[in-house]
């Protein structure tokens, strides 16, 4: 068995421009609706939430939008960043698949999601803003918006769902010492968030509750912009990054995937390392398989309904033809707390309408024993949301063995578990349990 390989870009062969997956699909995506008329959102509806440039990078349909100089430079305290061949955790499965991971967590936040942070930083300095508030989940994107922020100069305002506020109190600290100020939602901060809590004191949060507080914020504070994670096209754009290179990492390994995993919550992670791939298959006709995998207590690509939905409780939001559960969805507490969201990005849910990816689910306890296996191969711990993908991979690299095929398999690594070390205590300890409709 070989040693793990590492094929690195270097720095200059990082990607000078975002993909955009627009261009390419065979049928058009629906259009987001405005909540009270129904009719198509137009740019300058949006302009109240987000700057000029963002809006425009949400509905462009152009394939190729350049990388500004200013955000490469931040990028390039981490972009490129690796691919690396799984040779010890193959060993250990005994399998002849060739297992690679892209790993993003060597950000300075622990994952992908600075990707889309800086750049939403970045255009919302230039257009004059002065604050930006926002949701988290599981604190992966609060701290990258904490982190870019502090690099442009901005304040951050984060409303994180509480019971990741109290699952994972070392983000919420990352996240204060980039200079953000936090709060666990719901909160009295907001008259939403004080409904909530005066309906239920003992709400666990969600990301659609987040959402409505961190968009109520917003629009009741001036110098203000509301700045998203996941889900949106725009969002999707700047996280093309990793798929890109990642294309050219098997090249320079020789190799061309048979199979991709990516964990899908949202859909950030997903769509970065998915649609550039997904070009090849619409453009080349390449066969690839790829799938999303998301767990089985918040399935909303796999039992969602594909429809018109807000993408928050409240229902500030534009209605978006997504994969949904129900915009007042209340997710079961997992540990996985960036995938407990009720939706699925507009994009990647046209990508399984159209046929172009694939969709599973898995419960959490299978989940936390994949993580533990590939940590104890690998010496990475990887974030409990990356470990859906990766127990995804081990199931199709022991179908490999058994079958006597070998494969080709690529994994999205979206991120770091070294501050989730509290969920491995809970499933190491025997504490953890599946929940929801992981029973």
């Amino acid at each position: 068995m070989s040693q793990p390989l590492q094929f690195l870009l270097r720095a200059e062969e990082m990607p000078t421009h975002w993909y955009n997956l627009l261009a390419d699909f065979p049928e058009p995506l629906p259009p987001p609706l405005h909540p009270g008329t129904k009719e198509p959102v137009t740019p300058d509806l949006m302009t109240a939430m987000f700057p000029e440039a963002l809006v425009a990078q949400e509905m462009s349909g152009e394939r190729h939008i350049e990388i500004p100089r200013e955000v490469r430079d931040v990028y390039a305290l981490y972009r490129p960043t690796p691919l690396l061949r799984a040779a010890r955790l193959e060993k250990a499965l005994q399998t002849p698949a060739h297992i690679y991971y892209k790993y993003e967590g060597v950000s300075p936040a622990g994952s992908h999601k600075p990707n889309t942070a800086i750049p939403q930083a970045y255009y919302n300095k230039i257009a004059g803003t002065k604050r930006l508030a926002t949701e988290t989940g599981a604190g992966q994107w609060g701290s990258s918006l904490a982190f870019a922020c502090s690099v442009f100069g901005l304040e951050c305002n984060i409303y994180m769902v509480k019971v990741s506020f109290h699952q994972k109190p070392y983000r919420k600290l990352l996240m204060q010492t980039y200079g953000a100020t936090v709060h666990a939602s719901p909160s009295d901060q907001t008259a939403f968030g004080r409904k909530v809590r005066a309906d239920d004191p003992n709400s666990h949060g969600s990301l659609g509750i987040a959402i409505s507080e961190a968009i109520e914020d917003t629009v009741t504070h001036p110098g203000t912009k509301y700045s998203l994670g996941s889900v949106l096209n725009h969002v999707c754009l700047h996280q093309s990054v990793i798929g890109q290179e990642s294309i050219r990492q098997m090249e320079l390994a020789g190799e061309e995937p048979d199979v991709i995993f990516g964990c899908a919550g949202g859909g950030s992670n997903f769509a970065g390392l998915a649609f550039p791939f997904v070009q090849r298959k619409i453009r080349e006709g390449k066969k690839y398989r790829i799938v999303a995998v998301e767990p089985t207590s918040c399935p909303s690509l796999t039992q969602g309904e594909l429809r018109y939905d807000f993408g928050d409780t409240a229902e500030t939001t534009p209605l978006m033809m997504m994969h949904t559960l129900g915009h007042t969805f209340m997710p079961p507490s997992i540990h996985a707390g960036g995938l407990r969201y009720h939706g699925m990005a507009p994009m990647v849910s046209h990508c399984l309408k159209l046929g172009l990816i694939e969709a599973m689910a898995y419960p959490q306890m299978r989940v936390f024993e994949a993580a533990v296996q590939f940590a104890r191969a690998e010496g990475i711990v990887p974030a409990p949301e990356s470990s859906h993908a990766i127990a995804a991979a081990i199931d199709e690299a022991v179908k490999c063995r058994t079958e006597g095929r070998k494969r080709v398999i690529v994994i999205g690594l979206s991120g770091n578990g070294l501050l989730d070390l509290a969920a491995y205590d809970s499933y190491l300890s025997g504490h953890m349990h599946d929940t929801g409709n992981d029973d």
